[in-house]
């Protein structure tokens, strides 16, 4: 840390590794994004400052609308490039999965980034296929149907093919088809059908689950023959045009997605030759993102580039086809995650710091040293090392001490403050063993813990279930740094805790190159306000955090390049975060009844003389006031 400067800022916090170029710290410490991944930059502090002059405060969620957009357009561009490099027969015909993030904003910078592209939505509810057959608008587009369906889905989708678009209904279980079938009839509305295959290729990561042959959604080979049957005998064998798989969210491994692709493209080709016309083969999701940067098969990683993805996916579909003597079909990707995880920036402020070393030894002074307790004269010699001991043996000497003095302390044979002595000389001894093994050749296993148990709390303005679900829910590691004084050396270990009330809402786990950090380097906290940025939210987290503690959404900030400066850039709108009277509604609290509640509570207490008159209005004020408050802290 002594020759600290930014180019080891960015290394350490990995922006040149997990930012796929869209990040970087500037010449002064702060975080920067380039959202067209050329010289173009905005400083996220800066947004952070004309958020808060807008009274939009942190907790905060920036979107980065160009990042967005460049996102959707790189995707196109390398199936494109892909398809023209193997001479591919067939174009490539991109959807949105929209439960990735449903945000209205989002969904239209989509739509729209992929306009030139004739980019679609899939869905898998009656919901969001209401939200794709109102924003869908391009008649070259597809709207891709999956999730169960009941008459009511399939209706909508039917009203949709009416309407002149290509909305394809994918058969996840064998109920349906008769669904489909029939509803078809009665409405007299020709459906594009689709089957999804359950492959017995299974996933990798950490939603492995949602494929292979166990997989929840999804049709066996026998299932699917039963299909073909029943649109045989339905006389509507030119409605199957489309097979679908889906090996899993955030597939880690390259070559778990090429024997996918091969599996599924031969159900494909066997379908074509069964007489079925066929022509579109949808891929679904699973390209992943490098959360960590290490670009390894690590399930918070990716062993592949998207460039390398796009090629293995046409070339292997190619390649069974031609073996096959089958026509290449067109090709569908359902790619989420790896188009709005990047866009999207959590912002918290650090409130407070706890510390395990707050009070140190020196805060004791014994005023007779005859009457010092034997342990703490033991405790004593470790501090000062009497016996030469190496690193390991001082540990545990001075583990066995403080459990002797803890048990001396339950008998009552210690009296509280000598305790409180024998646990500041513990962690004294604990923190001067870390700093000699920084630079140690060889930790022992049982030092290599000292960093993460010394480590500080930074307690931030923000809530872990609302905000980062999926890193309580299933172990996901988002990138985290400070957003300013990245020139610094940070110099503080530190874990991130939440405003909850759950010990369970915290951030102790974090992206490094090799292996998994158990804390993160920060700042020492001084006057100004100290900003920690959690990276590639934009996936899942908006739509699946929930309410614990009442702690509703975030505000936030869609920010746009400005176009015609250097570095210039506008906050476009902003979406202000739940109040206190929002989420008590959504718990079946009206506000108007609490205040009522209260009211009559105050007007007793002042007719008893507890609270005077003008006191009790006050007091019916701030609560009122408070309803229509943000429900984070107001720092």
């Amino acid at each position: 840390m002594e020759n600290w400067d930014i180019t080891q800022a960015e290394d350490y916090y990995g922006f040149k590794r997990w930012g796929g170029g869209h990040f970087s710290v500037d010449a002064e410490g702060f975080v920067q994004v380039h959202p067209a991944g050329d010289a173009r930059t905005i400083r996220v502090h800066d947004i952070v400052q004309e958020a808060i002059g807008k009274g939009i405060k942190p907790p905060l969620t920036i979107r980065i609308q160009d990042l967005l957009r460049t996102r959707v357009i790189e995707l196109n561009q390398l199936f494109i490039a892909a398809i023209k490099g193997e001479a591919y027969q067939g174009r490539y015909r991109g959807v949105f999965p929209i439960k990735v993030n449903q945000l209205r904003e989002v969904v239209e910078e989509i739509r729209d980034a992929g306009k030139e592209f004739n980019f679609g939505l899939e869905c898998g509810s009656k919901p969001e296929l209401m939200i794709a057959l109102s924003m869908h608008k391009d008649p070259e587009s597809l709207i891709i149907c999956n999730g169960y369906k009941d008459d009511e889905f399939v209706q909508l989708a039917l009203f949709g093919r009416r309407l002149g678009k290509e909305v394809y209904l994918v058969v996840e279980q064998l109920s349906e088809i008769q669904h489909i079938i029939e509803m078809s009839q009665q409405m007299n509305v020709k459906p594009l059908i689709g089957v999804r295959i359950k492959l017995s290729t299974a996933g990798e990561g950490k939603w492995a689950s949602s494929s292979g042959e166990d997989a929840k959604f999804g049709l066996t080979s026998p299932e699917i023959i039963e299909v073909t049957r029943r649109l045989r005998e339905a006389g509507m064998e030119d409605s199957l045009r489309l097979v679908h798989f889906h090996i899993g969210s955030q597939v880690p491994n390259i070559l778990t997605i090429k024997k996918a692709v091969i599996e599924a493209t031969r159900f494909y080709c066997e379908l074509k030759k069964m007489g079925f016309p066929m022509g579109l083969l949808d891929i679904g999701g699973g390209l992943g993102i490098d959360y960590d940067g290490s670009k390894s098969n690590f399930e918070s990683s990716m062993n592949y580039t998207m460039q390398e993805y796009t090629r293995d996916v046409v070339f292997n579909i190619k390649a069974v086809c031609e073996r096959a003597d089958v026509p290449t079909p067109d090709i569908i990707s359902e790619s989420g995650r790896a188009i709005v995880a990047p866009h999207s920036i959590l912002v918290t402020e650090v409130i407070d710091r706890i510390s395990k070393v707050t009070v140190g030894p020196e805060s004791f002074v014994s005023e007779d040293a005859k009457k010092r307790h034997d342990v703490l004269r033991d405790m004593d010699s470790i501090v000062e090392n009497k016996y030469k001991s190496g690193r390991l043996e001082r540990y545990h000497d001075a583990v066995q001490k403080r459990d002797e003095a803890h048990n001396l302390f339950n008998l009552g044979y210690l009296n509280l403050r000598d305790r409180a002595e024998v646990d500041a000389l513990y962690w004294s001894i604990c923190d001067d063993l870390r700093r000699e093994g920084i630079d140690a050749s060889y930790n022992p296993e049982e030092l290599e813990s000292l960093p993460a148990m010394l480590a500080d709390q930074y307690v931030c303005n923000f809530s872990v279930f609302q905000s980062l679900i999926d890193h309580w829910a299933c172990d996901q590691l988002f990138p985290a740094a400070p957003l300013q004084r990245l020139k610094e050396a940070p110099s503080v270990n530190a874990t991130l805790v939440d405003i909850t009330c759950d010990s369970e809402g915290k951030v102790a786990k974090f992206v490094d190159i090799e292996d998994v950090r158990h804390s993160l380097r920060v700042h020492q906290l001084n006057a100004d306000p100290y900003y920690i940025g959690f990276f590639m939210v934009g996936a899942y987290q908006d739509i699946m955090g929930d309410l614990h503690n009442l702690f509703g959404r975030v505000n936030e900030v869609h920010v746009f390049l400005e176009e015609d400066e250097e570095d210039g850039y506008y906050i476009e709108d902003h979406i202000k975060g739940f109040t206190v009277r929002d989420v008590l509604k959504l718990t079946q609290h009206e506000s108007s009844e609490l205040t009522r509640n209260l009211k009559r509570q105050i007007d007793r207490a002042t007719r008893e003389d507890r609270v005077r008159p003008r006191e009790g209005v006050r007091m019916l004020e701030i609560y009122s006031e408070i309803l229509n408050n943000h429900t984070y802290l107001k720092v």
